[in-house]
């Protein structure tokens, strides 16, 4: 009798569910507890009307409604429901309303039902709207998010490259609705880089997985970003300019067709001019992505993302002071320069999807996607370079211990397509049961063209010397062709199990395969994941998580590098295999209140036993592969993360990781050594409050210490290569906001302020303490074989000023 009773209140509910009307404003916000943590699958709907929604796994739920003043009814099986009424106001298109619901306990006959939250996923919920006061040089970048999460570390606030639990740049996935969007391949540094893939005036709905995700997710190694695109208002438009440079936006909706448009354009010119190497700095990227949706009929949606984007990069350097080295010991780096650098990377993306929802409970999806990109590098840099003894910071000519000079020359293309047709699933099979699937097919091209040398002289001699000839340095010549395909597929179920005794059991499990016909390699790669929630008065839940991973190789992974008359040359391997990781993770989840504020306490303990590792070594964001599979290794840490209201109403977080990964290379007698993303600890915080007296007024506070990663000469041995450690990476970002906003502030609503929804204005002070950060090193070569590691530095303290407009 209960268990028929339960199930009927909950389709009495979900009966709600049915298209809504023509709609001109948006309410939307989060569902929670009464002990602060979010509510997945709670019912939103108009009191009195067949009109609602449910929220997502993040508890996040979004409803269009009519020109009218309605109440909202929140409910939940196990909790008491509530009704919230909106008010319509013509001068605010989009209504945030968050509720919380309180636990109810029902006897039935002889059974207690107990309210109970969602089961956990891995995935991460990332707050778009926190991205707008992040104080970063990245601009409003998601990633610069992601890196202050648990368990996610960089050293470079140049670049939106981030690395998780030991991995390399190239071991995350990146997904904009559903899609798997790819960067460039020669960029080299930060400063090259410019905008990441990720609109985040686009983005509506972005997690983020660490590690133990589902066998949905691509053939990587290390972590997933999935970010979707939303929907925009019947109008909206906003602008945004700082000193880095600006974007816009603007969407449109009705009933069938939904639009959304941006535009990005950045210049670096600005940020690097704190750089130690002066020179002429003309970086400019620019940016544009569209999201339109048409639905002809309720039960079918077509979708379209497209995405160009361009990088230009100027570079005339023109000298270069360096003081480094411990007092007593230190040296001055003096260079003069000739020449210059000039890049250019043109990406185009672009997505054509349908999904056919032919019952409720089946979604069936189609897409066709292409990814094309065509990249060059070009640079003739000449240096002449004198290193001197010093004495103390502010002296440069001392002792004289070097002098010598180089030239670097390259003409460098790459162009490459990648073409895909996919086909995926989703079969809801009740309540506490989900069968998700995909097939893919994909045909990539690429076509590369690589000449680049230098040649270095000490003391007039060129290195490496040669009593009878002259030696370059280092060179490089290949031209290289691939042209193969891909297929893919994946199959997984999710299973709820609510216990007799209280609480629940969720394990989702699912296998992905993989086949290339260019090594002509099969991978199946089993997933499970695995949560509990038992039935306390605290709420604690428990996750583990374990599967077996593979890294399909990329282009820049199979090439080997060989010898051809007397040239070195790339060569690609057929005979190379995929990545592997055995992975284990095994952590909770504590939900509670200290002082009346909810937070939320997360520990991992992971292993990752790591095989056919294919070598590589880091310079900046340059990544250069072995070629083969020439070694194995493992990574093991622990992450933890305190997130809540440490003031009320803005969220914080504290993020600590502690971290080791080591690789052996086969038989090479040096046994186990340092990855190049090795990294004992590391501790990020983002701390928000609010300015005493002016609580309108918002303090955001972005922290960073890291230990520095491996470095050494990028042309040695794997032992060299990693017997030195760069400093401690360490950085702190202060902004100070002020939001305006309509029906808060009396002024937005007349004169010039009428048309704006919100205005945003951000003062921002970054790298406050001028901390001299070392990305790389620049290796300087003595006739007699003493090299010295020249540090370069990243950016120093800088001022910004950020303006953003909604309309």
């Amino acid at each position: 009798m209960s268990r028929k009773l339960w199930l009927m209140g909950w389709l009495l509910s979900v009966a709600a569910l049915l298209p809504a009307q023509t709609h001109s404003y948006q309410v939307s916000g989060y569902v929670r507890d009464n002990l602060g943590h979010l509510l997945e699958g709670a019912v939103v709907g108009v009191a009195g009307q067949l009109q609602g929604t449910l929220t997502d796994s993040t508890g996040y739920y979004q409803l269009n409604l009519a020109r009218d003043t309605v109440r909202l009814r929140y409910s939940m099986t196990g909790f008491q429901a509530v009704e919230r009424q909106v008010v319509y106001n013509a001068s605010r298109a989009r209504q945030r309303m968050d509720v919380i619901l309180e636990e109810e306990t029902l006897d039935l006959e002889d059974m207690t039902i107990l309210g109970a939250t969602s089961d956990n996923v891995l995935l991460q919920h990332v707050d778009v709207e926190k991205v707008r006061v992040l104080p970063s040089l990245a601009g409003n970048s998601i990633e610069g998010l992601v890196k202050t999460f648990q368990g996610v570390s960089a050293n470079n606030e140049l670049s939106s490259q981030y690395s998780v639990r030991g991995g390399s740049y190239d071991e995350n996935s990146v997904y904009v609705n559903g899609i798997e969007v790819y960067r460039p391949y020669l960029i080299r540094t930060g400063e090259q880089e410019g905008l990441s893939f990720v609109n985040p005036d686009l983005a509506g709905r972005v997690q983020f997985s660490a590690g133990g995700f589902d066998a949905r997710y691509g053939d990587r190694l290390s972590s997933v970003l999935d970010i979707t695109y939303r929907k925009p208002l019947p109008f909206e438009a906003g602008v945004s300019g700082s000193f880095m440079g600006a974007s816009a936006y603007v969407g449109s909706s009705n009933d069938k067709f939904t639009q959304l448009h941006g535009f990005r354009y950045k210049n670096a010119s600005w940020i690097l001019g704190t750089l130690q190497t002066k020179a002429e700095y003309d970086p400019n990227f620019i940016d544009y992505q569209t999201y339109l949706t048409y639905k002809p009929v309720p039960k079918l949606e077509f979708g379209l993302l497209g995405s160009f984007s361009q990088n230009k990069y100027r570079f005339v350097p023109q000298t270069r002071s360096t003081t480094f080295g411990p007092l007593g010991m230190m040296q001055n780096f003096t260079v003069y320069f000739d020449g210059q650098e000039e890049d250019v990377f043109r990406t185009f993306t672009g997505a054509l999807t349908a999904v056919y929802r032919p019952v409720p409970e089946l979604d069936l999806g189609f897409s066709v996607a292409g990814f094309y990109t065509d990249e060059r590098v070009s640079y003739d840099i000449a240096g002449e370079y004198w290193l001197s003894s010093i004495s103390s910071l502010v002296e440069t000519e001392g002792i004289l211990t070097g002098v010598g000079n180089y030239f670097e020359h390259a003409r460098n293309e790459m162009k490459a397509l990648v073409v895909k047709a996919a086909h995926d699933g989703t079969w809801r099979i009740g309540n506490h049961n989900q069968v998700q699937w995909g097939l893919a097919y994909e045909r990539e091209y690429v076509r590369e063209q690589v000449r680049e040398w230098e040649m270095r002289d000490s003391s007039g001699y060129t290195l490496p010397y040669s009593p009878d000839r002259v030696n370059l340095y280092y060179s490089l010549s290949a031209q290289n062709q691939l042209r193969a395909d891909r297929v893919r597929f994946y199959l997984q179920d999710r299973f709820k199990y609510d216990l007799p005794r209280g609480g629940n059991f969720s394990v989702t499990a699912g296998v992905r395969c993989n086949y290339w016909n260019f090594n002509r390699e099969f991978t199946a790669s089993p997933r499970i994941n695995m949560t509990y929630c038992p039935p306390l008065k605290t709420d604690i839940r428990f996750h583990l998580s374990g599967g077996l991973y593979y890294q399909s190789p990329s282009y820049k992974e199979i090439k080997d590098t060989a010898w051809s008359d007397g040239v070195l040359t790339n060569v690609l391997n057929t005979g190379i295999r995929s990545q592997c990781a055995t992975q284990v993770i095994a952590g909770m989840d504590i939900f509670y209140h200290f002082l009346r504020h909810p937070f939320r306490f997360t520990v991992d303990a992971y292993y990752k036993h790591l095989y056919r590792l294919i070598s590589y070594s880091q310079d900046n964001l340059t990544i250069r592969y072995s070629g083969v599979n020439d070694g194995r290794g493992y990574a093991a840490g622990l992450d933890m993360r305190l997130f809540g209201e440490f003031v009320q109403g803005v969220d914080s977080w504290i993020s600590f990781s502690l971290m080791r990964t080591m690789e052996m290379h086969n038989d090479d007698g040096y046994g186990y050594t340092p990855r190049p993303m090795d990294q004992l600890y590391n501790i990020s915080v983002f701390f928000q409050d609010y300015v005493p007296g002016l609580p309108q007024y918002r303090v955001h506070v972005l922290f960073n210490w890291a230990q520095g990663m491996p470095t050494g000469p990028s042309h040695g041995n794997r032992q060299i290569r990693s017997q030195y450690r760069m400093p401690d990476y360490r950085r702190v970002d202060i902004g100070l906001s002020r939001q305006f906003e309509k029906g808060k502030d009396p002024w937005m609503s007349r004169g010039f302020f009428k048309p704006f929804r919100k205005i945003l204005i951000a003062f921002e002070v970054l790298n406050v303490f001028g901390f001299n950060n070392v990305n790389s090193y620049y290796w300087v070569s003595a006739f007699d074989d003493n090299q010295y590691g020249v540090p370069n530095y990243l950016t120093g303290r800088q001022f910004n000023l950020k303006l953003q407009l909604d309309f």
